[in-house]
């Protein structure tokens, strides 16, 4: 069974249609990317698979269960991590960790705090106050809380938004290292860079609806081939950033 199942779901604000009519399914321990541009209705596809948002028609299924019979079970089979890292500067990294395992009261919150800093590159960084944190560490945070309790399924809504390129680098290996674990995540983004980086699959929203789903090279075969040219490959200016701050490493 799938790990998420959405057929002809539907959403209206108002006057506004905003979802009209979405069909998906997500495999488990895949990655999927949603991409979309702004406003085109992929926090609210989130909202609604993580309970947080009624849907007007449609059923959605996940990890099996009904998200408006069984909201309940729904919440404990995944984790959100919104757009922005829900962290408190005050606490260290290592007391939100133990801080999140204990309201779900898990055994051993010291343990499995320092496991998670270690995972996500965090143990030195663990003691600080997460004020002194840079964007990316911060996001890195926010998702090592969202794995308390090693959910199966985890839902990154535009995890990158605002960091700068060794920040982004550094969320992309943290998705990648759920990936290989086999965590189901279902991740949304306006960078077409970050899907092809990170997917399995890609759906592409527009007008309320997916308008194309599919592998990146089935996606890639939806244009016409490309005709060989050869040119000189100039360095982009990601390159040269990332070349001058590794090297000052």
């Amino acid at each position: 069974m799938p790990a998420i199942q959405v057929h002809g779901l539907r959403k209206a604000f108002a006057e506004l249609d905003v979802l009209r009519g979405v069909d998906l399914e997500v495999a488990r321990g895949s990655v999927f990317a949603l991409l979309g541009s702004n406003g085109a209705g992929k926090t609210t596809i989130v909202k609604i698979l993580s309970t947080l948002l009624k849907a007007d028609e449609g059923a959605v299924r996940v990890n099996g269960f009904d998200v408006a019979a069984q909201a309940a079970d729904v919440r404990k089979s995944i984790s959100l991590t919104g757009q922005f890292a829900a962290v408190d500067e005050i606490l260290t990294g290592r007391e939100h960790l133990v801080l999140m395992a204990r309201l779900r009261h898990l055994r051993e919150p010291g343990r499995i705090a320092d496991e998670l800093l270690e995972r996500f590159g965090l143990t030195r960084a663990g003691a600080r106050r997460v004020a002194t944190y840079s964007g990316g560490m911060r996001r890195r945070l926010d998702i090592a809380m969202s794995l308390i309790g090693d959910p199966p399924i985890i839902f990154l809504d535009e995890p990158t938004t605002g960091l700068d390129p060794q920040g982004r680098l550094e969320v992309w290996q943290a998705v990648k290292a759920l990936a290989e674990r086999g965590t189901t995540v279902l991740l949304t983004t306006q960078y077409l860079d970050e899907a092809e980086q990170l997917a399995d699959r890609i759906a592409i929203l527009h007008d309320g609806r997916i308008v194309v789903n599919g592998t990146l090279a089935e996606l890639r075969q939806l244009l016409p081939p490309a005709e060989v040219e050869y040119v000189e490959k100039q360095p982009t200016l990601e390159d040269v950033f990332l070349a001058i701050v590794g090297a000052a490493r």
